[in-house]
């Protein structure tokens, strides 16, 4: 997995995240609320304070950066064979956040007068060395189309978390998944990827892009830590 494929892809997050959050697509997933934020000290570090401050978006974005600036950061693994490729820059980041997904059955949303946006019709879950743990996806979505007989491209809408660009290019490349549909506002590389969140932030996402796609199916995928891949099909409520 080059190094040039890794910054371009997350290039490619970071613009496609700057745009949505400029479209307003993340609106309706989002919960603003009013926080109390630390105030830091630049040459300490230290906390100096606090200010009330509106939350109302994803923070993490870096809308400016570029391929060149990408390129100039130093690896994180490997660093001393000159063969690393990952970097800050084409890794997920550190980060907080909270998601919640309600789910129920149909004959109970609509008792209670609710229209739901999605019916999740199953999952898939696939096994694989523990150091390989990113291109978990790679196993779990053949048995998860098989499972429900369909191909890629009955697909409208690809989630694939991005723990980091290398295993979205390898996973996207070995299922051959279209860029024009997989990961299509930005993903965890330039949103965040809170730990315990992610997933629930993916199914909300897949969502409303199904719906203003006018969109059938969506597929959301987790690799998981220890050698899993996760896989989970939706279906739009039109």
């Amino acid at each position: 997995m080059s190094r040039q494929a890794q910054d371009e892809y997350s290039l490619s997050s970071q613009h496609r995240t700057a745009r949505a959050q400029q479209e307003g697509f993340f609106k309706e997933e989002i919960a603003p609320m009013q926080v109390k934020r630390a105030i830091l000290d630049k040459k300490t570090g230290e906390k100096a304070g606090e200010e009330d401050h509106y939350v109302d978006g994803d923070e993490c974005n870096r809308a400016d950066t570029t391929l060149e600036g990408l390129g100039k950061l130093p690896p994180v693994f490997d660093s001393k064979s000159g063969q690393g490729s990952v970097t800050a820059g084409n890794s997920s980041q550190l980060s907080d956040g909270a998601s919640a997904t309600l789910v129920m059955s149909m004959e109970r949303a609509k008792a209670l007068g609710i229209r739901p946006k999605l019916v999740f019709r199953g999952y898939a879950v696939a096994a694989c060395e523990p150091d390989e743990m990113g291109i978990g996806p790679v196993f779990a979505v053949p048995k998860l189309l098989k499972k429900h007989g369909l191909r890629v491209d009955d697909i409208d809408v690809w989630e694939l978390n991005e723990a980091f660009a290398s295993q979205v290019v390898y996973c996207r490349d070995r299922l051959g998944l279209p860029m024009d549909r997989l990961n299509v506002n930005g993903g965890s590389v330039s949103i965040g990827h809170p730990f315990g969140m992610t997933g629930s932030r993916l199914v909300g996402t897949i969502a409303n892009e199904l719906q203003r796609r006018r969109g059938r199916y969506g597929v959301v995928t987790m690799c998981v830590g220890g050698g899993q891949g996760a896989a989970a099909l939706f279906e739009a409520c039109q």
